[in-house]
Parts: C-alpha cells; structure tokens; sequence
C-alpha cells in the first residue's frame, strides 16, 4: 500500500460524520508539523478547523490546499457491502465513506508536500493548510470563519487548491475553475381557510400561487456566458394542506432555488421574482437566502499549472467547468484568491459503497506535487 493510500486509509477509519472531525485533523498536522508548518487551531462552535503554513526562504505566493475532513452520513450501514468505515481495497478501489470526498485529496495533499518539501526544504513562497469538518453541514463555522480570521490577521491567499471530486471519467480529465451563485428562497403564500364546498368563502392560496409560481419557472434569468450556462430555477419543496381533502388550505409553503452565474446578480434576482410575485397580487413572506455567490477564476497561473500539473502527469489534457453545485472555494475566492478545484472521480461521492481507484489517489498526489513545483520551486 503506498503512502497516499495508507493515509487515506487512515482517514477513512475514522468517523467524521459533519460537523465531527473524529481525530482526522491531528493525524494531518502530526504529519505537516514533522516538515515544518506551524498550526493554528481555530474551534469556531461546534467545528474544528486549523491552518498550517509552511514558509519558504524567499519572496513568492502564498499557496493554499483548502478541503474538509467531514463526510455525509452514510445511511443504513446494512447496505453498504463493506463497512463504510473500515476501508477495503478490492478490484483495485478503495472504499470507505469519503474515499472521493474528500479524504482520498487530504492524503494526496499531505503526501504531496512532504515530497515537495524533501526535494525542496528552502522553496520559495509560502505553503498553507485550511482544512474544516463543516463543509458538509451548514458550513457557518467553517472555511467561512477561517476566512475572516485570516484577513483580521492581515493574511491573503494567491492561490489556492481545492481538492473537492472534480473529475468525471478520469482523474485530472476536469478542473472546476468557478461555480455558480446560489440563492434560495421560502416563500409562503396566504388564503383563508375554509370547506372546499365553499369555495367562495375561502381563498386557496396553491391557486393563487400557481401562476405565478409558473412564471418563475419560465423565467428567462440570463443567457449565461463563456463560462457559465444560463442561470437556473427549480422548486425543490412545495407543502400546503391540512391532508383532508374538504378543507381549503389557509397558506402554502414553497422552497425554491436559484444557481445563477456571473451574468446576474442575487439582488436582482430578487428584485424580478418579488416583481413576478407582486404581479399575481399574492399575500406572501418570502425569505431570500444567499449561500454564495458565483467566482470564476478564469486564467492566471494557478490554472496554467494545473493544466500543466495534469498533462505532465497524465499525458493528456483538461477541461474547465463551472458545472455542479457549490463548495468552499466560494467563501475563498472573494478575498482575491484564485482558486481551482482539483480531486478525484466524482461518480460515488455521498453514495452507498463509495469508493475511489487506489492508484488515482497516487496520480493526484503527482499532479498536487507537480502544482507545487511549478509554482514554488
């Protein structure tokens, strides 16, 4: 078993259902602190999150790994055909939960650097850790409030690397180099109750919402652009009703969400569907909630190295997207960092029986360590 393996292994034995970190952090720093990175723990509620940084001899970037050592329930162990976790490798594929997310990218991360930093003790720049165990929760304790403490201390990151499951088929074969904003919304719309064979003693509020509510749904937001599809709509929960079926519902309560890209803006998202609602002349309370906005990190050096990183490695080429839902990378890149995401084949992440092939995990490490000396030797 090679190095990257074992400690993704390692990792995996250990039950960090979010926001639980279970040890995971204190094996990582053990490792980074045997090579030179001081750390920070910053506990912020009921998350614990650290950063480490390494510093080089001579002027030059501040690089950052950035991931979380939380993992997704794993719902009922019974249907899992090895325990989620006790990590098998059989057919070449490690399993466990968070083999794929992302426990697999924190082993490539550490062995990465403890390579880079034999063959270079004196790099130049700076090399940096921001690891959570709140990114598969709320995310309100994690990367978020590491984020603030760094710019209270004066701290910028240049660059940093994200190791979420980018990859589609192959390692390497997609770099997420933005993501999309997302903007929720819960909207409740009012009537008056009363007995369906009444109607017109009653109001029923799902009526009155439906038109409006179709409108919304064929909302042209934006065209989108170069890097991002048009923004998207899509209603995830509707609830009215008392269950009888005599009784005219008094409100209803309908969860909806935008993933809106570069080309718009969360307010006037709002602005346009409060004007859409106010058109139907709806009785409503609708609580906008902004979870991220969109970044793009369109060319620089960060993406060249990885372009580069990835070919020198694999031999083969990559492609960027914004595709896919949101990740920490959105609380980072609005301090000026450029951030890319680079990990492992996504096809099982949050599933039952997740899994990774054993050697992609030594092909990342390589792409990781090729990054690094692209950017810091």
């Amino acid at each position: 078993m090679t190095p990257t393996v074992q400690l993704a292994s390692d990792l995996i034995r250990l039950r960090s259902v979010t926001p639980e970190d279970a040890g995971c952090m204190p094996l990582m720093i053990e490792r980074l602190e045997k090579i030179g990175f001081e750390t920070t723990w910053l506990r912020r509620g009921d998350t614990d999150n650290f950063w480490a940084v390494r510093n080089g001899k001579d002027e030059g970037p501040l690089f950052a790994f950035a991931g979380h050592t939380d993992v997704v329930p794993t719902g009922p162990e019974e249907n899992w055909q090895h325990p989620p976790f006790e990590p098998v490798i059989e057919d070449g594929y490690l399993y466990g939960r968070g083999a794929a997310d992302m426990k697999g990218s924190l082993a490539a991360m550490v062995v990465a650097c403890e390579e880079f930093v034999a063959a270079h003790p004196d790099h130049k720049g700076r090399i940096a850790f921001l690891i959570t165990s709140d990114e598969e929760g709320p995310a309100h304790n994690g990367t978020v409030k590491v984020v603030e403490w760094l710019e209270e201390q004066g701290e910028r990151i240049d660059c940093c690397l994200v190791g979420e499951p980018s990859s589609t088929e192959r390692v390497g074969d997609v770099i997420k180099n933005g993501r999309r904003g997302s903007l929720g919304l819960e909207l409740t719309v009012f009537g008056v109750q009363g007995h369906v064979a009444y109607p017109h003693l009653a109001e029923n509020p799902i009526h009155t919402l439906a038109p409006a509510l179709a409108e919304l749904a064929a909302e042209e937001w934006d065209n989108g652009n170069d890097f991002f599809p048009a923004t998207s709509f899509q209603v995830s929960n509707i609830n009215g009703g008392t269950g009888a079926t005599n009784v005219i519902p008094g409100e209803v309560k309908v969860v909806c969400n935008w993933r809106f890209s570069t080309e718009t803006t969360a307010e006037q998202l709002e602005a346009r569907a409060r004007k859409i609602l106010d058109k139907h002349g709806l009785k409503y309370e609708a609580d906008f909630k902004l979870s991220g906005q969109p970044f793009l990190t369109a060319e620089g050096p960060l993406v060249e190295a990885a372009q580069k990183a990835i070919h020198a490695v694999t031999g083969e080429a990559t492609q960027l997207s914004t595709a896919g839902g949101t990740s920490d990378g959105r609380f980072i890149a609005p301090t000026g960092a450029q951030v890319v995401e680079l990990g492992p084949v996504n096809a099982t992440i949050h599933k039952v029986d997740e899994c990774v092939k054993a050697e992609d995990l030594d092909t990342l490490k390589s792409m990781y360590r090729e990054i690094l000396e692209r950017l810091l030797a």
